[in-house]
């Protein structure tokens, strides 16, 4: 992981372990450099990504302060690890249904930019918050990206592993929400009943270099809450 990243996830931790509220001024750059022992362009571009992913802004001439964050309970759907990062006051597992080498169809030819022979990586999981069901998740990793996965990956932290083990960068990611309705074996897994309505969302995933590795499409419980926090600047 990029020391820069490292930085990124030490000071979400300080933000909150401290349960810093907004508006709270973080140490200065001077500081964070001999805190971390980084160079200042380390250091900048680790508050720049703090800030890109609404946790600071930074004031020119007055250093950078704590954004003030979301309501308990709501879940960031464009933060990479999201669910972990959004909902960390809750207990959360994961339980794998289904995990399977295949070829691609139609759609993951499309969003992948796969070959009709190529290795994919599909995985289904179950995911639970305290015990409930939450959501669903439908993945489908190139195998060429992302070589190995098991159950135990599965079911702890995929993307801490394709990070931390794998050493991957991801770059951007494209999302798309919209509200559909649960089919008969969904509904099941998440105690609900067939037609109910449910909140669908596919994501494409991206490496830095602009190849797509992984499309996902999750269907979250009608009681699921979210939230985005903007990163606008309107200059005159």
């Amino acid at each position: 992981m990029p020391k820069y990243k490292e930085i990124f996830w030490k000071i979400i931790e300080q933000i909150n372990e401290k349960e810093m509220r907004q508006g709270e001024k973080l140490p200065s750059i001077e500081t964070l450099m001999k805190q971390y022992n980084a160079g200042k362009n380390t250091i900048l571009t680790a508050l720049n990504e703090l800030e890109k992913q609404a946790y600071i802004y930074q004031v020119r001439g007055s250093g950078s302060f704590v954004r003030k964050q979301k309501h308990s309970g709501y879940l960031n759907i464009t933060e990479a690890n999201g669910l972990r990062n959004s909902l960390r006051e809750y207990n959360l597992t994961s339980k794998m249904l289904e995990l399977k080498i295949v070829k691609p169809n139609s759609e993951v030819l499309a969003n992948l930019n796969a070959e009709e022979d190529e290795d994919i990586y599909y995985v289904k999981r179950l995911r639970l918050v305290d015990e409930k069901p939450f959501s669903i998740e439908k993945s489908y990793y190139l195998k060429s990206v992302v070589p190995y996965l098991n159950q135990d990956i599965v079911e702890s932290s995929i993307f801490e592993y394709l990070i931390n083990d794998l050493k991957l960068k991801p770059g951007f990611t494209d999302h798309f929400l919209k509200l559909g309705t649960l089919n008969e074996e969904d509904a099941s897994f998440l105690h609900l009943k067939e037609g109910e309505p449910a909140i669908l969302l596919e994501s494409i995933f991206f490496l830095k270099n602009g190849q797509p590795f992984d499309y996902s499409k999750v269907i979250y419980h009608q009681n699921a809450q979210f939230f985005i926090q903007g990163y606008n600047y309107f200059e005159m």
